[in-house]
């Protein structure tokens, strides 16, 4: 039998979802003396009307900024500035169940509560207004309450990150999304039986 060295054609879908590059967002919360935070590619803005902001945001129910979620009720979005990888490392390559991802970071917080990443280009203040179970994480629709611009730069995308990652972290990272996705592969397929198992 013949090995089949043709190439394999692009996956379109892969494909759709790399012609926009998202930019990554630092979630952080807190349940009274516990904060954490991670690193978030599914943040969308959820209102066009100024006087009634929102987003929407997903959150692996893995990750221990998800419990924080769940318990205080509300959460904190920061965007990134493009230059401050060591913020991927510090809250993207290690485990808020393991660490205090905020050790060493100034106490400061937001009307709501959440923490503030001060070395942030921007802050969003959140209340979780409604949630949805979707098996690998759950999708938070929350009220933007408050905000704060801390520096008109440019933020940090997922495309900058890979570009600028030196070697050794982009395979750490790599490893880690790998590691997630089988994670989320097992959520999501129960979640599908179950669901479809209801339907029956």
């Amino acid at each position: 039998m013949e090995r089949d060295n043709a190439p394999r054609p692009p996956d379109p879908i892969n494909t759709v979802f790399h012609l926009y590059d998202p930019p990554l967002w630092l979630v952080t919360a807190a349940d009274g003396p516990r904060r954490g935070g991670c690193i978030a590619t599914f943040v969308v803005r959820a209102s066009i009307v100024a006087e009634l902001p929102r987003m929407v945001i997903g959150i692996a129910k893995h990750h221990f900024t998800w419990r924080l979620i769940e318990s205080a009720g509300g959460f904190a979005l920061h965007l990134l500035r493009i230059t401050d990888l060591d913020a991927v490392w510090r809250f993207g390559l290690q485990s808020g169940h393991q660490v205090d991802k905020l050790a060493g970071v100034p106490r400061q917080s937001t009307p709501l509560g959440s923490p503030i990443y001060p070395d942030a280009a921007a802050w969003l203040d959140c209340r979780v207004e409604d949630r949805l179970d979707i098996g690998d994480r759950t999708v938070y629709l929350a009220e933007v309450t408050a905000a704060e611009v801390l520096a008109q730069v440019p933020v940090l995308s997922v495309e900058a990150l890979m570009r600028n990652a030196p070697p050794a972290r982009r395979a750490e990272l790599s490893r880690l999304y790998r590691e997630d996705q089988a994670i989320d592969t097992e959520a999501i397929l129960a979640w599908r039986r179950s669901h479809r198992a209801g339907d029956g």
